[in-house]
């Protein structure tokens, strides 16, 4: 049965970053076997955006530096979106070499982590990701933009949402098709995310460029995205089995789980076009080759 609330869109896309933002936390290396059969379970389960793995050097993020390896592999499907997080232009030199349609760049809202997962300052990140937007754009390639900490820095506390808009802005002026906002540690409440939503569409950006990507530190990543859902936004990042976190942020934890967004989702009677049940199985088996039990509540209530 599903209950529908007036106000909310009729679908919903989900990004799934688990195979990216999921595994570049573990502590061990997953074989890019295992890699490549996750991802094909993503799309079997009928996810269409599941962002593959990152180029970045390996020496900075070593669990995804068989990116090579994973594209060279990985079968394309029509209607399927693999994008890539790319760090800079060699990075984005390598996408291209393998046909990549989709990038990501990975931005901060705030000075401290820019520093510490950039070595950029706030505003020099911005000089580093100009020419790699502007070259993917010109060789028509569709590039999202990443703001993280746009709810709270472990180092600086709470971070100003016109400071957010502003870094939003930015990264959107640059080329990015659609910005992603990242509640890294997991900080944000619903009052919170609808203020800044509200406050992007003051300043002219259209609530139709803007996604979603919260982590569940405190319990409050399904609350959060129904206020967003409440706002007008239709595209939500999630990992399948809640895998994630973010290895410049110790304080992050898990992104909101795959099958828990569904469970919402469906029960409000939002089209998503994914196969819970396959979805389920899916991070049972991930769970599997990981060695341990996935954090998902639902999966856990279905498996």
């Amino acid at each position: 049965m599903t209950y529908p609330l007036d106000g909310l869109p009729s679908e919903v896309s989900i990004y799934e970053v688990g195979p990216r933002d999921g595994l570049q936390n573990e502590s061990a290396v997953v074989p890019v076997e295992v890699k490549l059969e996750f991802v094909q379970r993503l799309v079997a389960a009928g996810l269409r955006t599941v962002e593959a793995t990152s180029f970045v050097h390996p020496k900075w993020v070593p669990q995804l530096a068989d990116a090579e390896d994973l594209m060279a592999a990985l079968p394309r499907v029509n209607g399927v979106r693999y994008p890539v997080l790319v760090p800079n232009e060699r990075g984005l030199e390598r996408a291209l070499s393998f046909g990549v349609q989709d990038i990501a760049v990975f931005g901060s809202a705030t000075e401290t982590f820019a520093q510490r997962n950039l070595n950029r300052s706030l505003d020099s990140q911005f000089e580093m990701f100009a020419p790699v937007v502007a070259r993917a754009v010109a060789a028509g390639v569709r590039v999202r933009g990443y703001a993280s900490m746009c709810f709270g820095d472990p180092w600086e506390g709470p971070v100003a949402v016109d400071q957010v808009v502003r870094v939003g802005q930015r990264l959107l002026d640059l080329g990015c098709a659609e910005l992603s906002l990242g509640d890294t540690i997991g900080v944000a409440t619903p009052g919170h995310v609808r203020t800044l939503l509200a406050a992007f569409g003051a300043a002219g950006v259209p609530v139709a460029r803007l996604a979603v990507h919260f982590h569940d530190t405190y319990g409050q990543a399904l609350a959060n995205t129904l206020a967003a859902l409440q706002s007008g936004v239709t595209v939500v990042d999630a990992s399948a089995g809640g895998l994630g976190g973010c290895p410049y942020a110790e304080s992050a934890t898990g992104n909101l789980a795959t099958e828990d967004l569904l469970w919402q989702l469906h029960g409000l009677g939002i089209e998503t076009g994914v196969d819970l049940d396959a979805l389920v199985a899916t991070s049972v088996w991930m769970a599997g080759q990981l060695g341990r039990a996935s954090v998902s509540r639902v999966v856990q209530a279905l498996s």
